[in-house]
């Protein structure tokens, strides 16, 4: 099954295109902007909030692909669990795994954060240190799913070399 595995493959990279490439977009490019788009804090983490959400309704699904062509990938490699200790694919493959659930955690929690009650508090001009205590914990959990993605990236690239 060559062309269904290519297509797999295919897939798999595009759904990481989207979910780190998105990411980076949003964080390297797009949260610097809004200094020059909002005018004050609130302003700008309505902003994130709302760019993040709408940012969701693709990278969310991509993930779940992701995630599931990823299991479908790894599974062709491993013939049995015992494969996963006792060689240096397997244990490469157990520390992505490891990042990709704390990754997918920390979105959770990130998502909950960046929920529609925060927003509105926000909207009725919430105090300056709830605000920016909101604002960081969104930049901070933000930056930490990046650096997570990233690395995952790296992972994937040790794996597919046959490590």
């Amino acid at each position: 099954m060559p062309v269904a595995d290519s297509l797999i493959t295919w897939i798999h990279l595009l759904s990481a295109s989207i979910w780190v490439g998105g990411s980076i977009f949003i964080g390297i490019v797009l949260v610097p902007m809004l200094k020059t788009l909002a005018n004050g804090a609130a302003e700008r983490t309505i902003l994130m909030i709302k760019i993040g959400r709408r940012f969701n309704r693709i990278a969310l699904p991509a993930l779940i692909v992701l995630v599931a062509t990823g299991v479908y990938k790894a599974q062709l490699f491993l013939a049995s669990p015992n494969t996963l200790l006792d060689s240096n694919y397997g244990i490469v493959l157990v520390i992505k795994i490891i990042v990709v659930a704390s990754m997918i955690v920390l979105f959770g929690i990130h998502v909950k954060i960046s929920g529609s009650g925060n927003e509105q508090l926000l909207a009725n001009n919430n105090s300056n240190s709830n605000i920016m205590k909101l604002r960081t914990r969104i930049i901070w959990l933000g930056r930490i799913i990046v650096g997570q993605s990233i690395a995952i990236l790296l992972f994937a690239a040790i794996l597919e070399t046959g490590f």
